[in-house]
């Protein structure tokens, strides 16, 4: 299998880096580049009083993209040094497409991305953006286990 790009997504979160490892690991196997990628969720809504105008995005967006690119930033020096490394924060409207329609844009060729160990009721309620990825994917995908 040609890999040559991994995409790891992350949340930020500290459950989410535990994904580093293994795509670092991969990357210096095949002299991979990796892209960090955090998608800010951007939710839409109706403007008041005009129900036939398109959504507006949240006015916080350009904000907490610019707070998550700097994040991804400091977390890339957790990466080593000899690999190429590029860093992403975008908006989207739904995490889990927005990441398989990433790694379809830029030429991935394989998405790392870690899951948060919901289950029950409250991955029913939540969803999982994991599964989602993995639905909507073209590309592999593999996905890093809570450890118990």
């Amino acid at each position: 299998m040609k890999i040559s790009h991994i995409l790891l997504a992350t949340d930020l979160s500290e459950e989410s880096w535990r994904s580093f490892a293994y795509a670092a690991d991969l990357a210096h196997e095949k002299g991979a580049k990796i892209t960090l990628l955090n998608v800010v969720e951007n939710l839409t809504v109706a403007p008041h009083g005009a129900p036939m105008a398109p959504p507006i995005g949240d006015p916080e967006g350009p904000v907490l993209k610019e707070v998550a690119q700097k994040g991804l930033e400091k977390r890339r020096k957790e990466l080593p040094a000899d690999i190429e490394v590029d860093c992403h924060a975008i908006l989207g409207t739904d995490l889990g497409t927005t990441i398989a329609d990433f790694a379809n844009e830029h030429g991935c060729d394989l998405i790392v991305i870690s899951t948060h160990g919901r289950s029950g009721f409250r991955r029913f309620i939540m969803g999982s953006t994991a599964e989602v990825v993995l639905r909507h994917s073209t590309v592999p995908v593999m996905v890093i286990p809570r450890v118990a």
